[in-house]
Order: C-alpha cells, then sequence, then structure tokens
C-alpha cells in the first residue's frame, strides 16, 4: 500500500518502540563471612553453586562432627532459588597465607656462597691511644673507624650523621650511640655486627684480626672493598678485598601456589598405599609432572584432588605442552597465571604480569627459565634440558591460618572487607548479608555495613537484629529502632534448614535465607515487586524458630520488622517488606527502594556512556532515547504509574553547559503495594435489588 494517501482512505503503520536496550551490568547478591577455603578478603565472583564449592568448599570437621558455615547455606539457598551470580568474600581471624610446593628440576642444586675477607690490626702502623683509622667501604660508602683503648679496640659504625654504632671490639659489647657519643643501649653480646645490612665483620681478639662477610650469597659482595686512611673521609689504601662470592644453583624448577589460602591447604605429610596423602582432603590439591620432553621442552601438569591416590586420580586441571621458555607461547605462567591480588591497602592491588587462569594455583616463580630452548638448527640447547622439571607427583605446604568458629568472629574481622565493598565501581551487587552478625552484638560492623550501603546507593543490606536464644518481640523491635535506613531491612524469627552438604538441620539467622526470596521474586517477577506472601514470599526452610500470631505480627510490623509468619497448608512465608527507615514515605517500602535501586543502576550506566561527549541536543537526545523506552517498559510491567524525563534546555541553560554539566530529571510515581487488604461484606434485607 501506498505510504501517501491521494484519495479518501485509512493508513494504517507500525511504530515499533518497544526495543529495550539491555542495561550492560547485572548485578547479583553480595555475601561476607567466613567459608572453609579460598581467598582471604578478596571478593570473587561465584555464578553457581558448584562453582562456590570448588572456590570456598563445603563442610568442615571440628571436634569431630561436620558443620557448615551460615554463607555456603545461604549460597546454597540464593543459586537454588534462581540467583545467578554471587560476590563471596572470606573473613578469617589472624594471619592466613597460602600453600605452595616446589617443583624439581633434573639440575643438582648448589649452595651459594658468601664472598669473605680478613684484615689484620698489625697493618695499622702507628695506632696508639687517643688516635684512630677509618676503614671505608667502597661499595657502600661506610666508614668504620677503629679507636684503641686501654683493655682493646673500639669500633664505630658511622653509617649517617644520625646513626651511629659502638663497639668494644675486647669484650664483645655492642651500644647505639646518640648524637654526641654517649653510649644509649647495649644491643648485641657476640663480637660481631652487622653493618648496615650489607655485610658483616666480627673482631678475633687472639688474633687481633677483622673478620668481613657479604650479607648474602652470590658475586655481588666480590665487589666489597676495604681502604685505611687516618683521617676521616678520602679513600687511603687498600688493604682487603672480599672474594669468593658465587651464587647458588637451585634445583627447583617452578614453584606452584595454591589460591586458596589457609592450613586446610597443606597436603603434605607421609604417603599411604597407592601414593595416598595421608593430609589430602577434596578441599586441597596436589600436582603430578608427567610426559617430560627435553626433545621439544615441554611437559605436562596435572592438578589433582588432594584426596586422590594413583590408582583412581581425580584430575581437576590439566595442562599440557607447557615450556620453561619466556618467549614461547606456552609459557607456563602465561597458561597457568602468576598474579597474586592484596587488598590490604583498602583497594584491589594486583602484581604479576599474567592472569590467573587456573582456579587451583599460580606460578608462583620460575628458578629455571629456558630461554630460547632452540639453537639455529632447531635442536635443544643442551644446558636446558636438565632444566625441564622431573615426572613427580608432590604435595602443597606452608600455609597458616584455621577455620573459624561457626559464630566465632568479630566486628574487626570484618571491617577491611566491608571498606573495600564500598567501592561501587569495583564491586555490583544489589543485596549483600552477613550472615552471623547481630544488632545487638555486632552494632559497629552492621553500622559501618549500613553506611557504605546508603553511601553506594544501588544495594540494601539484609541485617540480623538478635541471635537465635532472644525470643521477646518487645526485644527485636527495640533492636530495630536503632536504625534509620531506607537502604536495609530485618527479617524476624530464625528458620530452620537442611544444610546441603552436612545434610544436618540447623537454625540460620533470616539473612542467610532471605536473599534466595529476592532472587526468587525477581525470576518470576521484577525488583519492584514486593518480595513477600504466599506468591513471592514463600521460605524454602523446615520451619520457623517461633510460630507468629497475629498480634506478633502486627508488633513486628510496626517496628519495622518483616514477620516470617508459619500459615498451616501454606508453610513459612516472609510477611512483610518494610525497610529500616523511620519516616512514613514510598521508600519504607522493600519494592519502591529495589525499583529505586534497578533504575539507578540501569539509567546511571547509560549516564556513563555520555560522560565527555558533546554537551549537544543530539546528545540530549540520545540519552532520552534508551530512557524513555526503558521507564515505559517498567510501567507496562506494572513498576510504575507514571514517569517524565526532562533533558533539555529548560534544565541545561547556558550556565549550566558552561560549567561543564548535563542535567537530566527524571520523575516517576511508583506503584504501590496492596498490603492492607479491606473487605465490607454487606447485609442486606430480602428483597433488596443488587
Amino acid at each position: 500500500m501506498a505510504e501517501t494517501l491521494l484519495s479518501p482512505g485509512v493508513l494504517t503503520r507500525e511504530n515499533d518502540q518497544s526495543q529495550i536496550t539491555q542495561g550492560p551490568i547485572v548485578a547479583g547478591a553480595a555475601i561476607v563471612g567466613p567459608t572453609v577455603k579460598g581467598p582471604v578478603r578478596i571478593p570473587t565472583l561465584v555464578t553457581s553453586y558448584s562453582d562456590y564449592i570448588n572456590k570456598f568448599g563445603g563442610s568442615f570437621v571440628s571436634g569431630g562432627t561436620s558443620n557448615e558455615y551460615l554463607t555456603s547455606i545461604s549460597a546454597y539457598n540464593y543459586f537454588q532459588q534462581g540467583g545467578n551470580s554471587l560476590l563471596v568474600t572470606r573473613v578469617v581471624s589472624g594471619t592466613f597465607a597460602p600453600a605452595s610446593a616446589s617443583v624439581n628440576s633434573g639440575i643438582t642444586g648448589v649452595d651459594g656462597k658468601f664472598a669473605t675477607g680478613s684484615l689484620n690490626i698489625s697493618t695499622f702502623t702507628g695506632l696508639d691511644t687517643g688516635s684512630f683509622v677509618a676503614i671505608r667501604f667502597a661499595t657502600p660508602d661506610i666508614d668504620f673507624y677503629i679507636i684503641p683503648n686501654n683493655s682493646g679496640y673500639e669500633a664505630i659504625d658511622n653509617t649517617s650523621s644520625t646513626r651511629f654504632f659502638y663497639a668494644d671490639l675486647n669484650s664483645g659489647s655492642s651500644y647505639t650511640l646518640d648524637q654526641w657519643g654517649t653510649k644509649v643501649a647495649q644491643i648485641v653480646n657476640t663480637g660481631s655486627w652487622d653493618l648496615y645490612n650489607y655485610f658483616s665483620a666480627s673482631y678475633n681478639t687472639s688474633t687481633d684480626t677483622f673478620a668481613f662477610s657479604g650479607s648474602a650469597a652470590g658475586t655481588a659482595a666480590n665487589s666489597y672493598k676495604v681502604y685505611k686512611t687516618t683521617t676521616v673521609g678520602g679513600v687511603g689504601t687498600l688493604t682487603a678485598s672480599l672474594a669468593g662470592g658465587a651464587a647458588g644453583t637451585p634445583s627447583t624448577a617452578f614453584t606452584l601456589e595454591t589460591l586458596s589460602w589457609g592450613a586446610t591447604q597443606n597436603s603434605t605429610g607421609s604417603t599411604g598405599n597407592n601414593n595416598t596423602l595421608v593430609n589430602g582432603t577434596p578441599d586441597n590439591v596436589r600436582w603430578e609432572v608427567a610426559n617430560n620432553d627435553t626433545t621439544t621442552g615441554t611437559f605436562s601438569l596435572l592438578i589433582r584432588r588432594g584426596d586422590d591416590n594413583i590408582n583412581s586420580k581425580v584430575i581437576l586441571e590439566s595442562y599440557a605442552g607447557l615450556s620453561l621458555d619466556p618467549n614461547s607461547p606456552n609459557y607456563i605462567e602465561a597458561v597457568i597465571g602468576n598474579q597474586t591480588i592484596s587488598t590490604d591497602n583498602g583497594y584491589t592491588d594486583i602484581t604479576g604480569d599474567y592472569t590467573n587462569k587456573s582456579r587451583y594455583v599460580r606460578v608462583k616463580s620460575v628458578s629455571a627459565p629456558t630461554p630460547n630452548y632452540f639453537d639455529n638448527n632447531g635442536v635443544a640447547k643442551s644446558q636446558y634440558t636438565a632444566s625441564l622439571p622431573l615426572n613427580a607427583s608432590g604435595s602443597f605446604g606452608g600455609a597458616n591460618g584455621g577455620l573459624a568458629a561457626v559464630y566465632g568472629l568479630s566486628d574487626n574481622d570484618y571491617t577491611s572487607s566491608l571498606n573495600l565493598l564500598s567501592n561501587q565501581d569495583e564491586f555490583r551487587y544489589n543485596v549483600i548479608t552477613v550472615p552471623g552478625l547481630y544488632q545487638s552484638a555486632n552494632s559497629t560492623a552492621l553500622s559501618l555495613l549500613l553506611t557504605n550501603t546508603q553511601n553506594r546507593g544501588d544495594a540494601i543490606a539484609v541485617v540480623d537484629l538478635v541471635s537465635k536464644d532472644v525470643n521477646t518481640i518487645n526485644t527485636v523491635v527495640s533492636e530495630a529502632a536503632e536504625i534509620d535506613n531506607s537502604y536495609a531491612a530485618a527479617y524476624w524469627p530464625w528458620v530452620q534448614v537442611n544444610a546441603p552438604n552436612t545434610g544436618k538441620l540447623t537454625w540460620v539467622p533470616p539473612s542467610t535465607i532471605i536473599p534466595s526470596v529476592y532472587a526468587y521474586n525477581d525470576r518470576i517477577a521484577a525488583p519492584w515487586f514486593a518480595p513477600g506472601g504466599f506468591t513471592r514470599g514463600g521460605l524454602s526452610v523446615v520451619q520457623a524458630a517461633k510460630k507468629l500470631s497475629p498480634d506478633d505480627r502486627d508488633t513486628l510490623y510496626l517496628g519495622k520488622v518483616n514477620p516470617i509468619a508459619t500459615f498451616p497448608g501454606q508453610g513459612v512465608v516472609a510477611y512483610g517488606q518494610k525497610t529500616l527507615q523511620q519516616k512514613a514515605s514510598a521508600l519504607d517500602r522493600i519494592n519502591v527502594r529495589r525499583l529505586l535501586i534497578e533504575l539507578k543502576s540501569y539509567i546511571g550506566q547509560i549516564a556513563n556512556t555520555l560522560v565527555f561527549e558533546q554537551n549537544t541536543l543530539a546528545t540530549r537526545n540520545r540519552f532520552l532515547s534508551q530512557v524513555n523506552p526503558y521507564l515505559d517498559s517498567i510501567q507496562q510491567r506494572q513498576g510504575l504509574y507514571a514517569f517524565k524525563v526532562v533533558m533539555d534546555e529548560t534544565n541545561n541553560t547556558a550556565d549550566v553547559i558552561d560549567r561543564n554539566q548535563l542535567v537530566g530529571q527524571i520523575f516517576i510515581q511508583p506503584t504501590r503495594t496492596a498490603e492492607f487488604i479491606i473487605l465490607d461484606f454487606n447485609v442486606t434485607p430480602t428483597g433488596a435489588t443488587f
């Protein structure tokens, strides 16, 4: 049909405005708590429960019985109810480190040697009481003064203008001196001392000889030369040289290190039948090198589960054709990875050139590299063939850090992790929990969590108010009254679940299970629907710790606490959706708060693409063309009654543009939920007309 009307008629056309640009980032939940294994204080993304088990473990044995952390139970339920991604941060108490394993090459190891030298005091002619001789080391430039006294010799190490070291060489007593040369404190009584960490010296009273030695094995100390002069300053006569230092030859081809931290990673110890590791468990690993081929300069590396044996190997990862040649595309560090991640300074600091591709280990170091393994004829160079790792298997050791009690961590153990998660640019999530912490006992850590969550403005924190042994509703309500925050929600009472790894009936606080309710709500509906009631608020639990009466539910709801109610034939249900905001407004409801979180997250990501763009009509229309259809789709899906987006010359005046600003205003009317349903039944007399 023609697109124009030349005679009377009706023209029908289609304008498809239903396309919705998908958000570039879809955030999931975050959980902070203890785990069996895994990196410490490093937020790690997992995408399934099996992925969680691989990275963080399941159950552990304590006191002869199997136990399970709330973190694991929460992760299981979250993924069971439709969660797609979970940001897990492991918290611990004390010092933790990974385990490592040295893989031997065919080279016979040789220990390094220290450079040494000696100097007899008789070479200092004319040295008498009241005079001194300065010994100067050319590398580094340090003066060392020898002064005779009545009983022997004294020595002063003048390493800087503010630090002096004094030694009575006859007695071996050593002291620090202040800037006036006064003895301050005795620091050693051995007759030897370390000169500024470069080399050491000792004095033998029977031979009247000084002995010098490099502070580390190797050839660098061979460059130390000793000069004597009777004045401070200029270099005098060469008296002695340190020599004989030589570097050692390592027998190690390379060293592996576990990505997981803690003593649970130690598989070292005695070996049983069929090459089993007595300390091997499903939560740690062992290594095996196979297919050593000196012709090609390659080998295979297997990462095996710690509890397997030679006849029934459980191979977790397999890497074939690895090389120790840094110029090879199959270089072991490039294939497996060598990066370490640290968060000690409040941000993520990455060291190492190669991204970790293994899920279990990284290459800590390569001790025997084989650069350019082949000569110009393509034949392996003889000096490198022994560098390849030998065909063998081994275990990991040296890790430290034990498991925490199920409820055994303090507020301070959570502080650094919570502060790290305040970084909105680096870590994205829409709900966060710290099961095991309660407002009544851990208000410091929870206050930090709530402040950081509110400052981020893109997530809601589900917090617990009291421990299980508290069953007084008034106490629960009074703890909720301590919090005024629309980015937080609380539920009560505790519930009982079947722990996924131990199968035990376990009582857990509400924050352990509520993220799974949100995940289910979002899967079958959307974040702006209320995650409560029989349709979307059902809990996959055995029972609630307290069966609430209608009066109990009323008291809790008036106190901003969402009841977990038990209904015969219906089960256990989250029967409320209030935030912990004190003031009555639209934001005192979870569905509205989560709607705003969703809108800000999506629209904020659209706005990020406009930063540094020209502040013109075209840029504004580009923003409107994405935001308006998105808000329209939310309105069609019952999230909004109405909306309006303004980004034009009315709020982008000349002075605003001159300040390099682009201003947009978004007006929304969120839909409200029907929480209080009133039904009037009117009884009329016989004969009444309807």
